[in-house]
């Protein structure tokens, strides 16, 4: 049974990844999304960093895992970040973050093609119900005369991407503590984003940010890359592996739920059935299932 100490944490950490979706989709009101990851991510894993550093944790990196590293960082923050933002820029953020968290149905999936899970009523209900999520807001979108069906596509390449990189992770025999681990997966995603971005975007004009533009990208640093993620480690630790399922559950819906008051949007009768298909499929995919050591994800 959770201590209240650890519920308050799990609520507090799912209250910040929901949120954190809408408060991405605020911060491309003023600027472009991968310069957005550049700055976000290079300073939250300079943050990060420093956190465990002050702690006493070593982030000394052996050469002989810097390729298993570079090759973690390729699905799990790379692809994940890049694809995500590219479909959060043209989704409502409540319907990008219930499309994002496909990732577990995924994750299933590839350990079945893989031979380390069983095509069971368990997943069968999972993909039944991820493909339900899917198709209804693709049909949204396909069917507006402003839809951007090409967001749901990329929004599906992250969570694939997530979903390999969470079967790697799974699959990946190394001593290094997880925190090492997904410090350098940050550094290795920022300095991508950092080379990507002047190539494909404009510079942003920072002395033209809002007050409100800093608040957004201090969130993204300081709570998004940071604290939650300190919080996180915390709670890996010691949670059962159905806390975790549920915790995951519930980020889409705060997401919906913080979307109306940080960017102004309305959820539709189509985002709510989607969410709970998504909350079928996580539940089917998650419950049951060891717990895996988290990577950021927004």
């Amino acid at each position: 049974m959770l201590q209240p100490r650890q519920f308050g944490m799990l609520i507090l950490l799912t209250l910040m990844w929901g949120s954190n979706w809408p408060m991405m989709k605020f911060s491309l009101r003023e600027i472009t999304p991968l310069w957005f990851r550049a700055l976000t991510m290079g300073g939250g894993a300079l943050a990060l960093a420093l956190y465990f550093l002050a702690r006493g944790q070593s982030l000394r990196l052996p050469r002989s895992e810097w390729a298993r590293v570079a090759w973690l960082a390729v699905p799990n923050i790379i692809a994940w970040h890049f694809f995500s933002i590219l479909g959060l820029r043209e989704l409502a953020s409540g319907r990008a973050s219930i499309l994002g968290f496909t990732m577990p149905v995924w994750t299933v999936l590839i350990g079945v093609l893989l031979g380390v899970e069983r095509l069971g009523p368990r997943v069968l209900i999972s993909l039944a119900a991820a493909i339900a999520a899917v198709g209804l807001l693709s049909f949204h979108e396909l069917s507006r005369l402003a839809g951007r069906p090409l967001g749901v596509a990329w929004m599906q390449l992250a969570a694939l991407g997530w979903a390999a990189g969470t079967v790697m992770m799974r699959r990946t025999r190394s001593a290094l503590p997880t925190e090492v681990v997904t410090v350098w997966m940050l550094v290795i995603g920022a300095l991508f984003f950092w080379t990507v971005a002047p190539l494909a975007e404009p510079p942003p004009l920072l002395s033209r940010f809002s007050p409100a533009m800093w608040a957004s990208l201090a969130w993204g640093v300081f709570l998004n890359y940071g604290y939650a993620q300190v919080l996180w480690f915390n709670l890996a630790r010691e949670l059962p592996p159905s806390a975790s399922a549920f915790s995951v559950m519930a980020v889409p819906l705060v997401g919906i739920a913080t979307a109306t008051a940080i960017v102004g949007e309305r959820p539709t009768l189509t985002d709510a059935l989607a969410a709970a298909c998504i909350m079928t499929a996580i539940a089917s995919a998650l419950i049951r299932r060891a717990p895996t050591p988290a990577t950021p994800r927004a």
